[in-house]
Parts: structure tokens; C-alpha cells; sequence
């Protein structure tokens, strides 16, 4: 809303009836004059507005300073009366516009201030922690539970010799159990003699090597093999080992001791049993398989419709290995195991597929 100039010079202009001007006629004209004004000033949107209106009143062509014109044609008592009133509606306009003014400043201010305002308090979002992957918890768990059973935890180089990782195990060059590893050998030393090792059993030799018996230990760690990767199977994984060496170790031992972790980690509703195999370090040898926690042991795709799930290997001691590191075999027997960590923990917490485990997606990895 802004005041009307042509209104202003109309109300400038006006006279008495006689034609000639008085104080009373002048007074009268200020106030039709700054009452639309004002309303005007409280209503400026903005201050261009403010500044239009103000103009408009208090300009040098404004209202008031034609209704000053008038004066002249007043006698100097009407004037001296005349100009009090105009001043006065002066005073009124500026002091308006003035306080427009302010509060136009700060509601600016204030929206300003909304728009940069910091929220000290605010906490933002800082890098999410970390937590370890699922195969570090499962091996931690492991270790925790062999741990409680009496076992201690011993560890070994991932790049073995080909003495270590083979022929102390019973299997000396050409022997048809190496084919089933598809080594992964490394160019470094004589052709052959250097490889990453196939399992961790290459730790029980060094233990056996470096301590005397009674042994009782679990060797956890990384192994390699050229395995074409499903469900169940990845060329890369981390295994468990347990070893044990004392007088009078029978096959029952074993079979006791490996009932009593598959009960202890998995809970009483998965069982165990062994299934009759053969592997060149150990005679007698068996297969551990549990229940596949997938289906219940009712058949599916994970454990190939047969109910059961081989997590490792187990057996007696093989004497060649005993004799190979220096243990007399008729003083001492022993049994020994070994499972693959990322299936244990693929079993215990029902994934259908191994796989996942090294894809490092964070909708899966995060779950645990």
C-alpha cells in the first residue's frame, strides 16, 4: 500500500469556500494527508516499499511539502499554528518510518541468521566403528571354546617347505595325495620346494619338532588351495587344527573329544558322527560331518540332499609321521583334526552360500 500523490496535491490545494486559506482548513488537510500514509508505512512489505511510501509523503515533491506551500497565504498567527500542526505530522511520518524500518531490518536479520545458524549441539555423524569379520569372530570363538577343553593355541608361517607340508606328513614326492591339494607352489628356492601351505597341519610337525610330548594344541590360520569356488568351497580360507600326543590315546579319545565341541559350539541339537575315510597322515581316518543347519538334515542344495555336512578330517596319528619328527611311536599316540573356520561358521549361522564371506558387502557383513 503506498500514499496516493495525486490524493496529497488534491488535499494540498484545497481552500476554504472564500478562497483564501486558514489554519483550521491547513489542519485538516495535514491529517487526511498523513492518516493514509501511516497505514501505508505499517503496511510496507519490504524496504523498497517503506522507501516508496516515505518518498511519497516526505520527498521534496511529497504531501507535506506542498501542504507547506500553503503557509504563505496564512496570517503569521494561523502560520506560526498552521506549521506546529505540520511539523508535528512530520515528526509522526519520520518517526513510522523509522520504526518500520527497524522491524523490516529485523525480520531480514532473523532470516539471515535462520539461514546460517550453526547447531552447536548438534552431533554429526562421525566414521562408523568397525567390527571384525565373521571368520575372526568364528576363529576367536573356536580358539575360546579348544581353549576350555585344555587345549593351547599355536600358530605358523602361511609360505611352508615342501618338507613340512608334505613329505614329514607321510606324503613323500609322487604320492597320489598330493593331487588332491592342486598346490599352489611359489618361484622361490628350487622348483617345487616352496608352496603356500595346503593346511596348517605343517604347524603340528614344527610343534612336535620343537616340543616333547604330552601335546595338546590347536593350530589355527590361513591355507590355500587351486579350489574352484561354490557353495562350500573357496580357493582361500582359514582352517583349524587340533593335535594331541600323550601316552594311551585311543580312537575313543578322539571321538569323545570331537562330540564334545560339536556340542559345545553348536549347541545339543546338532550331532556329529565319522564317517570312515583316508587321508595319508593319520590310520585310522574318518570324516567329521555334523547336521546341516540349513535344513536340519532334511536335504538341500548346501549339503547336497544328503542331510550332513563334512566340516574336516580326523584320525590316529600315522606312525611315519610320529618317526618323521622324532616321536617314538610305541611310547606315544595321538590323534589328530582339522575343519575349515569359514564353513563352521557358515554352519553355525546358516548361510546357504560360502561365497559371501569374501564379497565384503556391507548388507551381509554387518549382521555380525
Amino acid at each position: 500500500m503506498h500514499a496516493d500523490p495525486d490524493a496529497a496535491e488534491s488535499v494540498a490545494g484545497s481552500a476554504d469556500p472564500d478562497g483564501a486559506d486558514s489554519a483550521a482548513a491547513v489542519a485538516a488537510a495535514v491529517a487526511a494527508a498523513v492518516e493514509p500514509v501511516l497505514a501505508a508505512v505499517a503496511g510496507a512489505a519490504d524496504p523498497e516499499a517503506l522507501r516508496t511510501t516515505a518518498a511519497a509523503a516526505l520527498g521534496r515533491k511529497g504531501a507535506l511539502s506542498a501542504l507547506n506551500h500553503r503557509l504563505g497565504g496564512l496570517s503569521p498567527e494561523d502560520r506560526r499554528g498552521a506549521g506546529a500542526v505540520l511539523n508535528e505530522a512530520r515528526d509522526r511520518l519520520q518517526a513510522a518510518v523509522a520504526a518500520r524500518r527497524a522491524e523490516l531490518d529485523a525480520v531480514a536479520r532473523a532470516a539471515r541468521l535462520e539461514a546460517d545458524r550453526l547447531d552447536l549441539t548438534e552431533t554429526l555423524p562421525g566414521p562408523v566403528r568397525g567390527s571384525l569379520h565373521l571368520v575372526t569372530q568364528t576363529r576367536d570363538a573356536l580358539e575360546d571354546t579348544f581353549v576350555g577343553m585344555g587345549f593351547v593355541v599355536a600358530e605358523g608361517p602361511e609360505v611352508e617347505s615342501d618338507w613340512h607340508n608334505f613329505a614329514a606328513l607321510n606324503m613323500p614326492p609322487a604320492h597320489p595325495a598330493r593331487s588332491n591339494f592342486d598346490t599352489l607352489y611359489l618361484d622361490w628356492g628350487p622348483p617345487e620346494s616352496a608352496l603356500l601351505r595346503t593346511h596348517t597341519s605343517p604347524v603340528q610337525v614344527r610343534l612336535m619338532r620343537d616340543q616333547p610330548p604330552p601335546i595338546y594344541a590347536v593350530m589355527p590360520g590361513r591355507v590355500y588351495r587351486k579350489d574352484t569356488p561354490d557353495a562350500r568351497h573357496t580357493p582361500s580360507f582359514s582352517q583349524i587344527e587340533g593335535l594331541v600326543v600323550d601316552r594311551g590315546i585311543t580312537f575313543g579319545d578322539l571321538a569323545g573329544t570331537i562330540d564334545t565341541f560339536t556340542r559345545a559350539y553348536f549347541g545339543p541339537g546338532i550331532t556329529s558322527r565319522l564317517r570312515p575315510a583316508y587321508f595319508p597322515f593319520t590310520e585310522p581316518s574318518a570324516e567329521f560331518e555334523i547336521t546341516c543347519t540349513i535344513c536340519g538334515g532334511a536335504g538341500c542344495r548346501t549339503c547336497s540332499q544328503t542331510g550332513w555336512i563334512e566340516l574336516g578330517g580326523c584320525g590316529m596319528v600315522h606312525p611315519n609321521v610320529f618317526a618323521a619328527v622324532g616321536i617314538d611311536p610305541e611310547e606315544w599316540t595321538g590323534f589328530a583334526f582339522g575343519f575349515g573356520i569359514d564353513r563352521l561358521a557358515q554352519m553355525r549361522h546358516a548361510i546357504a552360500d560360502m561365497r559371501v564371506l569374501a564379497d565384503n558387502d556391507l548388507r551381509f557383513t554387518t549382521q555380525f
